[in-house]
């Protein structure tokens, strides 16, 4: 065979693998600088907490306009991260918070609990709907003095007086939306709403009627705000119903 025809062979074979490896180089390159085709999340709390500002807004200030995505900011932080649970463990029926909770860890719900528990926001007032004179004056009275002939407790006895909440797990009331409060009571006659026991909020919602619900829910989201809304201090309240919460007392709305 003519040695000069293996040259000639051998050339273009060359070239071509020369041509191949250029080919690839440039490929790899060009994938090392495009973006990955799932990009990784940052790990921050803020990315963690995307879920719940949806929602909830972006410090927890809640969504009046909805008239039903509650205030975050500012609850006892024993209390958020009671409810978390609760929807986890199947306590509480709503699919999309079901959905949302159901990887997390306790530490991992504290750790956002805390965060919201720790945001103070203004607050904004929701609609109300037109309701009678009379209708507001017996939620009034449901509010502050209960009505001992059906063994309803005030609100006040477990919330505060003021009705800002009670730390360490006792929820504030003010400010919040009247289709809230009313589905959150409606919900405990249900048994869509539940918590640990000893659960008094079910307690109490069964001995309140429909007209009852609808003037406690008005009253309350009528209220004007206190000058000061932080949850009182634990032990400032001692409420009729024993109704421990992660060892403390209060578990309502």
């Amino acid at each position: 065979m003519n040695p000069n025809a293996s040259l000639r062979i051998a050339k273009p074979f060359g070239v071509a693998v020369l041509f191949a490896v250029a080919m690839l180089s440039g490929a790899a390159s060009r994938a090392a600088d495009a973006p990955p085709l799932h990009p990784v999340p940052p790990d921050t709390l803020q990315q963690r907490i995307a879920a719940c500002t949806t929602c909830h807004g972006v410090h927890g200030e809640g969504t009046p306009g909805s008239g039903y995505f509650p205030r975050l900011a500012g609850k006892p932080a024993a209390y958020l991260a009671r409810q978390m649970q609760d929807f986890r463990n199947g306590l509480r029926k709503y699919a999309p918070m079901e959905y949302t909770v159901r990887q997390l860890s306790p530490a991992y719900m504290r750790e956002i609990a805390e965060y919201f528990s720790a945001q103070q926001v203004p607050y904004s007032h929701s609609p109300v709907p037109s309701v009678s004179a009379a209708t507001l004056q017996r939620g009034d009275q449901l509010i502050s003095k209960g009505d001992p002939t059906r063994k309803i407790p005030a609100c006040t006895s477990c919330h505060g007086s003021q009705l800002t909440g009670v730390e360490p797990s006792t929820p504030g009331l003010v400010g919040l939306p009247y289709d809230y409060l009313s589905a959150q009571l409606g919900s405990w006659r249900t048994h869509t709403r539940a918590t640990v026991a000893p659960d008094c909020m079910a307690l109490v919602a069964n001995r309140l009627s429909n007209s009852d619900i609808t003037a406690v829910a008005a009253s309350l989201a009528s209220r004007p705000l206190p000058a000061d809304t932080h949850a009182q201090a634990a032990g400032s309240v001692t409420p009729p119903l024993r109704c421990g919460v992660l060892g403390a007392t209060g578990d309502g709305a």
